[in-house]
């Protein structure tokens, strides 16, 4: 996975994160294909505020592995919600 540091992950839109929560801190980068794969890895042990928000990541993580042509399992976590 590539490196993002403190001031690129800050130059990033809010877009590009599959989570904001109420606070404004941004969750799951999803702005290039090996920060997407860490998402849909990271998703089911990151909090969420409540299960819609965390509903609304799944569905922005999966749009964005659709979008870099990863295949994701049927079988997967965040498949299934």
């Amino acid at each position: 996975m590539s490196q993002l540091s403190a001031k690129d992950r800050k130059k990033l839109p809010k877009s590009a994160f599959a989570y904001v929560d109420s606070r404004g801190r941004r969750r799951l980068p999803i702005h290039d294909e090996s920060h997407v794969r860490n998402a849909m890895a990271r998703w089911n042990q990151t909090d969420f505020e409540s299960t819609s928000a965390k509903e609304e990541a799944r569905r922005k993580i999966l749009a964005a592995a659709k979008g870099y042509g990863i295949e994701v399992d049927a079988n997967d976590k965040i498949s299934k919600g």
